[in-house]
């Protein structure tokens, strides 16, 4: 089990609020089971009424998780020397250490626009570290030293997401009425990034005058895997504009459908905007303690082009409502506006 700062458990009972639904991912892992299309339709039903959802029988043992959590609480307990040496660098290579305050959740699309939250609401109150693909050609990982471990354990956690992404994947196909297979040619590499994330201990004043952890915003690529400990804080914003808390709840994993994922469907499935505010309960001794929280965001490969899909689009008087992009280049255009 992970320490107690970090565990994954959870303080509440399951919420019974529609907003954020629960789905087994067993009928889509066993495939050939009867319920595996229903299972699949109820998946895209979620992501097309509230975008984000609670993902139950996972795959990926505890046991890892435990150590990715204990392993992450670790890393961010070095001297902030250490951890800077290992600096987040550039959009495209999008790998390694950013400290509290460079980077500003947002749904802005420039510098100019999120430079403008921050003179607002100031900056995201987070600190995280990237992991993407290893063997990508280029754009080496930036590991700490002395540390084989921490390596291990992270290259184990993402190729368990990475697995879990296709089989996701394949449900929304069958959803979608698409070929099962549909997104096997577009997640083979997996272009993904592993997110490992610390908000501090945090006084009461820290969250006046607006500020949040993490500002309100939507996920760019095409779904995302979010672990998170017992300490709460997400919110989910409704289709009236209005917020839900996204209760941790043991042994599932939050998911949601990012601006990609939207685009492809031709807006059928919503890419929900949220955000990590002031936490829920009892502070100690006047602070909050530290969130720690684990996200896995899935990518289509990066050299490929994200269009409406069939059927998404032909009775639709709009037509297409995107045109379509290089999924590289927009996650490059997105990540250049929040650094």
């Amino acid at each position: 089990m992970a320490p107690s700062a970090v565990s994954p458990e959870t303080t509440s009972q399951i919420s019974n609020d529609p907003t954020v639904p629960l789905v087994s991912l067993g009928p889509l892992i066993d495939f050939d089971s009867t319920a595996t299309l229903s299972t699949a339709q109820s998946l895209l039903s979620a992501l097309k009424s509230s975008g984000f959802l609670y993902l139950t029988d996972s795959p990926i043992p505890s046991s890892l998780l435990s150590r990715v959590y204990s392993l992450s609480a670790a890393f961010f307990k070095r001297p902030f020397g250490e951890k800077d040496a290992l600096a987040w660098t550039t959009p495209r290579a999008n790998r390694g250490y950013t400290g509290m305050g460079r980077e500003k959740a947002s749904l802005g699309m420039s510098k100019e626009e999120v430079a403008k939250e921050i003179a607002s609401h100031g900056a995201d109150q987070k600190e995280s570290f990237e992991i993407g693909r290893d063997d990508e050609e280029g754009q080496p990982n930036r590991w700490p030293e002395g540390n084989a471990e921490f390596k291990a354990v992270m290259l184990e956690f993402f190729e368990r997401c990475k697995q879990l992404h296709a089989v996701v994947m394949r449900g929304i196909a069958m959803g979608l009425g698409l070929d099962p297979d549909f997104f096997a040619e577009f997640v083979r590499r997996g272009d993904n990034t592993l997110r490992l994330l610390h908000y501090p201990v945090a006084a009461a004043d820290a969250f006046a005058d607006g500020r949040v952890r993490a500002g309100l915003h939507s996920d760019y690529g095409s779904i995302t895997f979010l672990f998170q400990d017992s300490r709460g804080g997400l919110q989910v914003e409704r289709q009236d504009g209005s917020f839900v808390d996204v209760t941790p709840i043991e042994g599932t994993i939050v998911m949601n459908a990012g601006d990609l994922l939207s685009r492809w469907s031709n807006g059928i499935i919503r890419s929900t905007r949220h955000r990590v505010v002031e936490p829920p309960g009892k502070k100690e001794d006047g602070y909050y303690p530290p969130r720690y929280s684990v996200a896995y965001f899935c990518n289509p490969d990066f050299d490929k082009t994200i269009e409406a899909l069939p059927g998404t689009w032909e009775k639709s008087e709009e037509g297409k409502k995107w045109a379509p992009i290089n999924s590289g280049d927009y996650l490059e255009q997105r990540l250049s506006a929040t650094y």
